[in-house]
């Protein structure tokens, strides 16, 4: 058992990260040394500079993003001017209203500043405090990763052609015994994995940047453009201000963030609350929406339901959001809808895990003559 800041690291996430790190850069140390020895050449100098170079830092943020974390809002917060609570949700684990772009994480279990999104790779949300270092961390994890693909591959068609080069009378420069063939496979797999995969995560990184939208704020948007008519005025981001300013808000002056996470510059035309307001109207609409169903079959809460039928496990919710297990006679109050999945609250609560996704065969939803009563007093006891 961990305690203290080493806490943060004993997690899945981080030791898979760090795991991979250096395996990577063992295999891709190794080969270069055969490939293209430093010792040799400003060539093979350089590159193995850069090579260290870019690791030190991807580590360096990679651990200042799991650290630092993203900033949280206080306990108990309320904002200075009274009639601004109108504007704001009430948050009733940390007992205080949610300021501006600050969401509750229920892993974390805070209400988090500029919060994009929960990373289980660094164990820690990605917000306003350590947005910046974990981008640098993801850019230079896919540019490593691209140069350790380069010397892997060519090692490895160097070292498996060693028999070519003797053949034709040129000394081998790589050497691979059967435990390293395996490692450098391995890692090259590895390398290639993590440009693909953390490349599209960069990706959409930077474009979050640039707009100076993050993850949630992006689903906000998306619905507040839908959900209004022809005849309607457009929606209004009121926090993007150019790409310039945008990025000087999340890395600042030596990756410090601007602002205290709380109150930010908007647009002309719009105010503090713009987006608050937009997100409280979509929540009302959500709960308009709410329908009540009742358990009829159990759910243990897995993910891979076996036993509820083949549809409903090769179609599962595209979604790290938690499931929930369900016992017969139990109330859910529904908010999403799939074909085979649905996506509610159990009423009363009872637990930890009260809201997430369960398989649409477990329920049945109340006739429409108890429907209005029944998501009334489940909302009494939520």
């Amino acid at each position: 058992m961990c305690f203290g800041p080493l806490k943060r690291l004993c997690h899945w996430g981080p030791l898979t990260a760090i795991g991979i790190t250096k395996l990577v850069m063992y295999a891709t140390i190794h080969c270069c040394s055969m490939w293209w020895p430093p010792q040799k050449s400003i060539g093979g100098f350089l590159n193995i500079i850069f090579f260290l170079n870019g690791c030190a830092i991807l580590i360096y943020n990679f651990l200042s993003a799991v650290f630092v974390g993203p900033g949280y809002l206080p306990l108990n917060w309320q904002p200075e001017c009274a009639k601004d609570e109108a504007y704001l949700q009430f948050c009733n684990v940390c007992d205080g209203f949610k300021a501006p772009r600050a969401h509750h994480c229920r892993k974390c279990n805070r209400c988090v500043l500029k919060m994009d999104h929960h990373c289980p790779w660094i164990n820690n949300c990605v917000g306003h405090a350590n947005h910046a270092h974990f981008t640098v961390f993801l850019l230079f994890s896919v540019t490593s990763c691209i140069q350790s693909t380069v010397i892997l591959s060519c090692s490895l068609y160097k070292g498996i052609h060693r028999g070519w080069y003797i053949y034709h009378g040129i000394e081998p420069v790589v050497h691979l015994t059967l435990f390293m063939l395996v490692m450098c496979v391995f890692a090259l797999g590895l390398s290639i994995g993590v440009t693909l995969a953390v490349g599209m995560l960069l990706y959409f990184q930077i474009r979050a940047i640039l707009h100076n939208r993050t993850g949630i704020e992006d689903w906000i948007l998306e619905k507040a453009i839908h959900r209004r008519q022809d005849n309607d005025p457009p929606f209004i981001y009121p926090y993007d201000l150019g790409w310039r300013q945008n990025c000087y808000q999340v890395f600042g002056s030596y990756f410090e963030p601007v602002g205290d996470g709380i109150t930010w510059p908007v647009k002309e035309g719009c105010h503090q609350y713009t987006l608050t307001m937009e997100q409280k109207m979509q929540k009302n609409e959500k709960r308009m929406r709410t329908r009540a169903y009742s358990v009829i079959h159990k759910y243990s809460g897995c993910w891979c339901p076996i036993s509820h039928g083949w549809k409903v496990l090769v179609h599962p919710p595209l979604t790290d959001e938690t499931r929930i297990s369900l016992k017969p006679s139990e109330t859910v109050l529904v908010t999403r809808w799939r074909r085979y999945w649905l996506f509610g609250e159990r009423c009363p609560p009872c637990g930890k895990k009260d809201r997430g996704w369960f398989p649409r065969c477990c329920v049945v939803e109340i006739t429409i003559s108890d429907q209005s009563t029944s998501v009334a007093e489940c909302k009494k006891l939520l």
